[in-house]
């Protein structure tokens, strides 16, 4: 009798402790935006509650590290997963992130890679039934109260290189274009806050971004291109007045980021923040006011 309640008692003192753990780290009702520290790429998570909106997953299997930082322990979905554009910086991660998480949309550009890697996550991505969504100007994702409008590429830049506008399609075409210019550019706001999402984009598409009226003024923007002097521009920081950049950016031989894209932000008195110099940059906001973690 005294080992059956003993094992009564442990028991309930494991589900107690269980159930302890669930509330206190159940996650609160701000949106946590998370830059990544990753290394050499991208991988930016938009935590909201138990919201999750994942835009690319870095080189590396790194970006495992930063969800287990940031997302509940007992969450394994992911609302959407967005990738950019298909450079291994930027989807090396996904795999992974699809082999331990139940993933419900993957949006991407039906740009194709000729990476091996790349085309095994697109068979990953087929495979697993998730809804794919191609992405086109002035298209709104929405998961819970978060939302990402579309604000690049346009249908008409797509059809031009010979890809698929507002299919369900991956990897259906290919370019001699700078798959960098295929970048999703993406704008998530929760309430009154803005951040204005760039891939890899460069100056030879910033200004047809902004001729599609889709810019807005923001609160955060993530610097195209880990800093590139072939990211930013003035024109870009004019029609989007961002408060914070954050760089995404690790050990490289590039030169990243550039010594003129810091100078021009720190002309513009925009405050700025490394994932190379401060690790995971979090950002969090209540749908007004904003601050960093």
């Amino acid at each position: 009798m005294k080992v059956l309640w003993k094992n009564i008692f442990l028991g309930l003192s494991l589900a107690l402790i269980v159930i302890w753990m669930a509330v206190f780290a159940y996650p609160e009702k701000k949106l946590h935006l998370i830059a990544c520290g990753v290394g050499q790429g991208d991988a930016i998570l938009a935590v909201y509650g138990t919201t999750q909106i994942l835009i690319d997953g870095g080189a590396t299997n790194k970006v495992i590290d930063c969800l287990g930082r940031h997302m509940p322990f007992w969450d394994r979905k992911i609302e959407v997963v967005l990738l950019s554009h298909p450079q291994l910086d930027h989807f090396g991660g996904l795999s992974e992130v699809f082999k331990r998480f139940q993933v419900e949309r993957f949006v991407a550009t039906s740009l194709d890679s000729s990476s091996q890697a790349y085309q095994a996550l697109i068979s990953m991505v087929g495979g697993s039934g998730v809804q794919v969504i191609n992405p086109t100007t002035g298209m709104v994702i929405r998961s819970g109260l978060l939302y990402l409008d579309i604000v690049w590429p346009l249908s008409d830049f797509l059809t031009a290189a010979g890809g698929v506008s507002g299919g369900k399609v991956l990897g259906a075409f290919t370019s001699k274009k700078d798959p960098n210019n295929f970048s999703v550019v993406a704008n998530l706001r929760l309430g009154e806050f803005d951040a204005f999402l760039t891939g890899d984009i460069g100056p030879q598409v910033i200004g047809e971004i902004i001729q599609t009226g889709k810019t807005r003024d923001v609160e955060y923007i993530k610097v195209p291109h880990h800093g590139s002097k072939n990211g930013l521009t003035k024109e870009l920081l004019d029609a989007t007045t961002p408060e914070v950049a954050v760089i995404s950016v690790g050990k490289n031989s590039f030169g990243h980021p550039h010594k003129e894209i810091l100078d021009l932000l720190n002309e513009y008195g925009i405050q700025v923040k490394r994932t190379d110099e401060d690790g995971d940059v979090e950002v969090i906001s209540d749908g007004k006011s904003w601050w960093i973690e």
